[in-house]
């Protein structure tokens, strides 16, 4: 008796948290991108409204879910392995109906977690942006960071 109650109750619970797909409409999902300056510069010319394409050895595409795992990628990958040694991090918001369609990955500790987007996809993932693309965080070699807003 008891597992059929718990098992109601997490039936409920869940419906009275977790959306249907009708009341998700018109919502955003906020995602984050951690890049370099060579990246930042292409979505500056984008006018902050769309990633740029990926090279070709970079089949999949990886905006992540939460702003401290996107710091420690731009603070420590970023900036250890671009030539000016700086990392920054995007955040944006994204359609949350077309966003529930790529698998959320957790590839190391339980907040690294990234949406799988493949490359030939980039461009209709751009389209679901809501807004523009914001630069939030700045990391460089010195050890400096700074919580920042570059763009107008």
């Amino acid at each position: 008796m008891r597992v059929y109650m718990f098992a109601a109750f997490m039936v409920k619970y869940q419906l009275d948290i977790i959306p249907a797909p009708e009341e998700a409409k018109g919502k955003e999902m906020i995602l984050y991108r951690p890049v370099g300056t060579k990246e930042l510069n292409l979505i500056e010319k984008g006018n902050y409204e769309k990633y740029p394409p990926r090279l070709p050895e970079q089949p999949i595409f990886y905006p992540v879910l939460n702003e401290k795992y996107a710091a420690e990628i731009a603070g420590k990958w970023n900036v250890k392995y671009n030539e000016d040694h700086r990392g920054y991090v995007t955040m944006f918001e994204i359609d949350d109906e077309y966003a529930m369609r790529f698998e959320i990955h957790t590839v190391g500790s339980s907040y690294h977690q990234e949406l799988w987007v493949p490359a030939e996809e980039l461009d209709e993932f751009n389209r679901h942006i809501v807004g523009r693309i914001q630069v939030i965080r700045e990391f460089s070699k010195e050890g400096t960071e700074s919580d920042i807003l570059l763009q107008k």
